[in-house]
């Protein structure tokens, strides 16, 4: 190795790569380089936080990547952060649909390839880290960040997730999100979260669990509190689970600007960085070391832990250096429209006049396009999320683009007299109804009034005005200007006030069905939308979900029958709001228990008016011949089935594969793997799929052991499926 001076960075990063030793002991080599400052710039951002919010919140939010612990003299390049998940929020980007509708599609290849186009646009702007792993599980659906997550069930979140991670690595590091229990949007900065520890272990971390496991560089904590410990100073999450027992090699980000309360704590604890500026941490940690609160073993152990990620994702990535050429290029658009097609959930198609309603005829003269999202270039809420693409899609753009012959009518006035008329005059009515960001989305930033404990959060200003301005937006929850055009508007967001349609549009449904049988309607939204006042009125009802930049042209593929449905729920849908979790948005304590989503339903002994998997296709399927057997490993299973496609054209079948206890006061019917498979008309094969037994297993002091000596395995379409064939 070179002189103690001179070993740098890149030196660590040729010396892992050529095998003298692992990463971590390169990384304390290039540590005993750093200066006592230095070891210290590792642990937040490298910007003043006044000036660093006011760019973020006049200039837009990470346009740039945002910078923690880049020391030039020995060319660290610090962990260059960008956001997501559905996409790469730097620059222009390609928006790709939700992570909710990739959570429909049940395609962990799809996914991994996604994840893969991500790391090359994040990395071709000078990204090396994407904190866009979004897998926390929503107990309600109400949440209002949904959709960036991938669904009910640990199982799908934990494989989608892990492959995402797969994805990304190949070009940077990937960053899971957030640590934990966090599925509340407005009472984030303040809620309480109790959960007995049985329930912890099997529900809440599970899918946490399997994602550091498939390698996850990094974990970024949450905002609210478990048992009276903020996430970000959690010594049982951060430490005793993540580290202790789940062997975590990574380091730890903190949520933004109010991730942590107690910067030597936080350190203490198992925090790594605060994240994104200079704040809490900068104020204390020296004062801390001086006083003994902390030491340099605390400070060292996280600069290891940052140091050595680092230096592994280098020697890991591609060697290849993406350009710009890839940043919203027709490859990554392509994907996104695939992505979009495979996502997209058929829930009703009717037969009027003798004929399925969908596909419509290549011969329709005349579709009306009706409401107020029809020519919407709606791809999600506007917060940390928010990708600015140069083009979306709407739907009213994709059908007119595909029936270039017929008379398409965009009606988007959301008037109920103006949307009957253009029924009334078209063969088909295409009703585009559901949210935007102003419905559902991220909360970004707090109420001081009912958090006043977070005004110790913010350090003093510079006086400049400026800053000031922007300390008083901050306070008095102001949008800087026109928030319609801006990916970081202040208080835009939110858990939803209600599960259902606005009225305005359900008024709309009923009025373009009275006067048009062919009448179709798409809804958009990420999370559950109940619909039993209206959804037994139209021909036919489709999840289209905020579904990217190509989302328009996806919706006319499958309308028009060029590509079939097959997408699932990624989530159950109940019938009414009193067969889901207790919720109150302004909470200050919630506890989290197991029975949520299909597996309450299931406890109520109620049917879903949609179970977790449903969605219907353009031909059938019949499956048989279920086998199954131990993995090599203890905590798995392979399932094999034959499916057969005994419809008249090709079309995808999700197979889910269900564990299922009897005589337990565990959820009966819980997920343990699924596999997508493609089959021609009239094809059959067999499927393998891999599937986990944890689901199946009780936690108890740290040993796992399964929840019952009587266990079944079914495999269908969806939960509950009759058509499902089972071992008993």
């Amino acid at each position: 190795m070179s002189g103690k001076e001179e070993f740098n960075f890149n030196d660590a990063v040729h010396a892992t790569r050529d095998g003298i030793a692992d990463a971590t002991s390169i990384a304390n080599t290039l540590l005993a380089q750093l200066t006592l400052d230095e070891r210290l710039s590792l642990l937040d951002g490298d910007e003043a936080f006044w000036p660093g919010v006011a760019s973020m919140l006049l200039e837009g939010y990470n346009k740039t990547p945002i910078v923690h612990g880049q020391i030039d003299r020995l060319e660290i390049p610090g962990v260059r952060f960008a956001d997501g998940p559905r996409g790469c929020v730097l620059g222009e980007s390609t928006a790709f649909p939700v992570p909710m509708a990739r959570g429909a599609s049940w395609d962990v290849s799809l996914e991994e390839r996604i994840g893969l186009a991500i790391g090359r646009e994040c990395r071709a702007q000078g990204a090396n880290f994407f904190a866009g792993v979004c897998v926390n599980l929503p107990r309600h659906p109400a949440w209002g960040r949904i959709q960036e997550t991938y669904g009910e069930d640990p199982i799908i979140l934990g494989e989608l997730g892990a492959a995402l991670v797969r994805g990304v690595q190949k070009n940077m590091m990937a960053c899971v999100k957030h640590y934990a229990l966090n599925s509340m949007e407005n009472a984030r900065f303040q809620v309480d979260v109790e959960v007995e520890q049985p329930v912890l272990h099997q529900v809440y971390l599970a899918h946490f669990r399997r994602i550091i496991e498939e390698g996850v560089a990094s974990v970024m904590s949450s905002y609210n509190s478990v048992r009276g410990e903020f996430a970000g100073q959690n010594k049982e999450l951060l430490t005793d689970i993540l580290r202790e027992q789940w062997g975590f090699q990574g380091f730890v980000i903190s949520d933004f600007l109010f991730g942590l309360r107690d910067g030597p704590l936080s350190l203490k604890n198992g925090l790594d960085i605060e994240a994104p500026f200079q704040n809490i941490r900068s104020l204390t940690l020296k004062q801390a070391l001086e006083a003994g609160t902390i030491h340099e073993s605390d400070i060292d152990r996280a600069c290891l832990a940052i140091l050595g990620q680092q230096i592994r994702d280098a020697v890991r990535r591609d060697v290849s250096n993406p350009s710009m050429d890839v940043v919203f290029c027709d490859e990554h658009k392509q994907l996104a429209k695939e992505a979009a097609v495979k996502s997209m959930v058929l829930l009703q198609n009717k037969e009027v006049d003798g004929h399925l309603t969908l596909p419509l005829s290549a011969e329709v003269s005349s579709v009306a396009v009706i409401g107020r999202l029809a020519n919407s270039n709606n791809t999600g809420d506007r917060g940390s999320s928010a990708v600015r693409c140069p083009i979306v899609v709407s739907p009213f753009q994709g059908l007119q683009a595909a029936l270039p012959k017929a008379q398409v009518l965009l009606e988007d006035s959301d008037d109920v007299e103006q949307a009957r008329k253009a029924a009334s005059a078209s063969e088909v009515a295409v009703v585009v109804v559901g949210y935007d960001w102003r419905d559902e989305g991220e909360y970004t930033i707090p109420p001081f009034t009912t958090n006043p404990g977070l005004m110790k959060i913010l350090p003093p200003t510079d006086g400049s005005e400026r800053v000031e301005k922007v300390k008083a937006m901050m306070l008095n929850q102001q949008a800087p200007g026109d928030i319609s055009d801006d990916s970081y508007g202040l208080g835009a967001g939110g858990d939803r006030h209600s599960l259902r349609l606005r009225p305005r549009d359900v008024e709309i449904i009923k009025a373009c069905t009275e006067v048009n049988p062919r009448t179709v309607v798409c809804i958009v939204a990420a999370g559950v939308v109940i619909m039993e006042e209206w959804d037994k009125l139209p021909a036919a009802v489709l999840y289209s979900w905020y579904s990217g930049c190509e989302g328009g042209h996806a919706l006319a593929d499958l309308l028009l029958g060029h590509a079939n449905f097959s997408g699932r729920l990624p989530f159950s849908i109940p019938t009414t709001e009193e067969h889901l979790p207790f919720f109150d948005r302004d909470a200050t304590k919630i506890t989290y228990d197991e029975w949520f989503g299909q597996r309450l339903l299931d406890h109520l002994g109620v049917k879903a008016a949609y179970p977790l998997g449903y969605g219907l296709s353009y031909t059938s399927f019949k499956i048989s011949q279920l086998e199954f057997e131990a993995g090599i490993k203890q905590d798995s299973l392979v399932v094999r089935a034959s499916v057969e496609n005994t419809g008249p054209r090709e079309g995808r079948y999700v197979a889910q594969v269900y564990g299922v206890i009897e005589g337990s006061h565990r959820p009966r019917r819980v997920l343990l793997g699924f596999a997508p498979v493609d089959l021609e008309a009239g094809e059959a094969k067999t499927v393998e799929i891999p599937a986990s037994t944890r689901p199946l297993k009780r936690w108890d002091q740290g040993e796992w052991s399964l929840a019952s000596e009587s266990i079944n395995v079914e495999i269908g379409a969806y939960a509950g499926d009759e058509e499902c064939v089972r071992n008993f």
